[in-house]
């Protein structure tokens, strides 16, 4: 009987160790951002692919103006492009990996062959960002794509006013 006793202490000891472990683990992984892709939204998926492609895009554009322009307003935009949105797209590089989610590697291509026409561009694309970026920070499920959210929207909305300004002065 006290054998028994012992075999049975011994195995409720080891669940009992084995549940304690396993949520300090699962609560380490929480904590850490280590959620895989299972547990984010498809509208924060669908956010985080946009929000990739549209920010490699921006990149991509900002080189060709700050390279091709005439106007010097446009190529200091261009610039800001690249540096702004080359940091933003790898904090959301980082998310995405911490969350498990494999990100578009190459954004859509545009072209544009006047100042005017790519300042024209970054005002449309800057507002649809924005309404994008804003919806995200206030409905999105994810917290750490809603942060990385409010945070950027506040950047794409300095964007959009520069990029508004710079248009109304250069030639149509």
């Amino acid at each position: 009987m006290k054998r028994q006793f012992t075999v049975i202490s011994s195995v409720v000891i080891a669940l009992a160790c084995l549940c304690a472990f396993q949520s300090a683990r699962a609560a380490k992984q929480e904590k850490s951002g280590e959620a895989k892709s299972g547990s984010l939204s498809a509208a924060d998926k669908k956010f985080a692919e946009n929000a990739a492609k549209g920010g490699m895009m921006e990149v991509a554009m900002g080189k060709a103006a700050a390279d091709r322009s005439q106007n010097n307003d446009v190529k200091k935009f261009g610039n800001r492009m690249v540096k702004d949105h080359s940091k933003a797209n790898d904090e959301l590089k980082s998310i995405a990996s911490k969350k498990g989610i494999t990100l578009p590697s190459e954004g859509p291509s545009h072209d544009f062959t006047t100042d005017a026409a790519y300042m024209q561009m970054m005002v449309k694309d800057h507002q649809k960002d924005l309404a994008e970026f804003r919806k995200e920070a206030q409905n999105g499920s994810d917290p750490d794509l809603k942060k990385f959210a409010d945070k950027t929207s506040k950047i794409v909305s300095e964007h959009l006013a520069m990029a508004q300004d710079i248009n109304k002065k250069v030639k149509h």
